[in-house]
């Protein structure tokens, strides 16, 4: 039995993860589906201090609180900024981390600098000042996001490859090339990540968190299942916009259905 702590992309809380929580209670693993300070059922509680420190202390709580030791850490999206950051903060308490369609820092990263095709989304603050709007296709859960979150750099300062197992599952449905896509080929050439390279899943951005109406993808070998996300044009297109990339998608990806970004 192991300990599942799942975290959501952008916008997004726990619920999203129901149908894969589900899924890893019947093979008897413990799961923790988080969300997040300032998002979802905790949207009264954003505020223009809500950062990425803030959302990695969400879930070193939650490791401390439940006692959990051997913590399989799944990030979707935005979420592996969280995982990355837990896991250098205490992985004492850390087995394994799994990456669903998202980004993989090193020290000095952001979502900013990350995933810029999608600064335009991030600046659509409003009147707040800091609050990133949920794009008009999301679950109606979903919650306007804490620009802090995505614009603060993550401080990484141990080895990442200690653990156990780092699994990294790319999906292959976007409308329009991934964000995700240059992680996914530098991964793959890394033989510390999935045995010998990153897991590739014929699924949206969001399939993987088992969003409702989608099955949720496989659990990855020794962890958690895939996930799907929107690029730029996709934004735009949710906001009546015209699309700007034009990116083709990856050799022999399928992009028949789009998702969330991050």
């Amino acid at each position: 039995m192991a300990d599942f702590v799942l975290i959501p992309g952008m916008c997004h809380g726990g619920w999203c993860f129901d149908a894969l929580a589900e899924q890893l209670r019947q093979h008897g693993h413990r799961v923790h589906a988080l969300t997040l300070t300032g998002l979802s059922e905790r949207a009264d509680q954003l505020t223009s201090t809500v950062n990425l420190d803030t959302h990695i202390q969400d879930v070193v709580d939650v490791l401390v609180t439940e006692q959990i030791e051997d913590a399989v850490l799944v990030g979707h999206s935005y979420g592996g900024m969280v995982v990355s950051g837990v896991a250098d903060r205490v992985p004492e308490r850390v087995d394994s981390l799994v990456y669903l369609d998202a980004v993989v820092p090193d020290d000095g990263d952001s979502c900013w600098s990350l995933v810029p095709d999608e600064r335009e989304w991030y600046l659509d603050v409003g009147e707040t000042g800091y609050a990133v709007p949920s794009l008009p296709f999301f679950d109606p859960r979903a919650t306007a996001h804490p620009l802090a979150s995505l614009l603060q750099r993550i401080r990484l300062t141990g080895d990442a490859g200690r653990f156990r197992r780092r699994e990294y599952v790319y999906a292959t449905l976007w409308d329009g090339r991934s964000p995700f896509a240059s992680t996914y080929q530098r991964l793959r050439e890394d033989p510390t990540w999935n045995g010998a390279r990153a897991g590739e899943q014929a699924q949206p951005h969001a399939g993987c968190a088992g969003r409702p109406g989608e099955d949720p993808a496989p659990v990855p070998r020794g962890a958690g299942p895939p996930c799907r996300s929107a690029g730029a044009d996709r934004i735009r297109r949710g906001r009546g916009l015209p699309p700007v990339s034009g990116s083709p998608p990856l050799t022999g990806a399928t992009n028949r259905r789009s998702g969330a970004p991050c």
